[in-house]
């Protein structure tokens, strides 16, 4: 069975393929920042926003592509049930680490799979972390280390690679924090397959 990605993410691509998952990117095309700003207007917390684009993502493609399974994803950083959005440059992404430092934090990551622009399920999994104490010498060292691509992409750190550095620990799923709870997609898809 083939399903349809509805992520540009270089990383989640990986996730499905280290597990010989057979599948098709489309994008979604979602204005993730519409629907975070709309959401936070209504008071939405960051694990609804979460589930809110994965679902967005999903049903969009979906609805377009009949008759297929539709993966959509999505990744948010809750600092004490504020979001942190992905920083749009170099000056925002170290306040954005100071904002971060020495701070436990949670990284929701959740997926929601459609068919025929109906959501079928949705899966939402909190990872806990925590950053070291860092000096700001510290910080910009390790935004040195980083293109700015990979900060526009990943978000400030990016923990499968030179981001591990800034963490104290993390508890909590591996691929899951690289964005895909990729357990309970493999127990969804073999469920839906039977």
């Amino acid at each position: 069975m083939k399903i349809i990605l509805a992520s540009k993410s270089g990383v989640r691509k990986e996730i499905l393929e280290k597990y010989k998952i057979d599948f098709d990117v489309v994008l979604s095309n979602v204005d993730e920042d519409e629907v975070k700003d709309s959401l936070l207007n209504e008071g939405a917390d960051p694990l609804l926003i979460s589930k809110n684009l994965a679902e967005l993502k999903s049903i969009k493609v979906s609805s377009k592509y009949p008759d297929r399974l539709v993966l959509g994803a999505d990744s948010v950083v809750s600092l004490n049930n504020e979001l942190i959005n992905k920083p749009k440059n170099r000056n925002e992404a170290l306040r954005i680490l100071k904002k971060l430092n020495n701070s436990k934090h949670f990284l929701i990551s959740s997926v929601c799979f459609s068919k025929n622009g109906s959501m079928l399920w949705n899966h939402s999994d909190s990872s806990e972390l925590k950053m070291k104490n860092l000096s700001e010498k510290e910080l910009l060292n390790y935004l040195d280390k980083i293109s700015t691509e990979t900060l526009m992409s990943y978000g400030v750190y990016q923990v499968e690679a030179e981001g591990l550095e800034l963490f104290e620990y993390i508890k909590g799923d591996h691929e899951s924090i690289m964005g895909l709870p990729i357990k309970d997609i493999i127990n969804y898809i073999t469920q839906y397959k039977k």
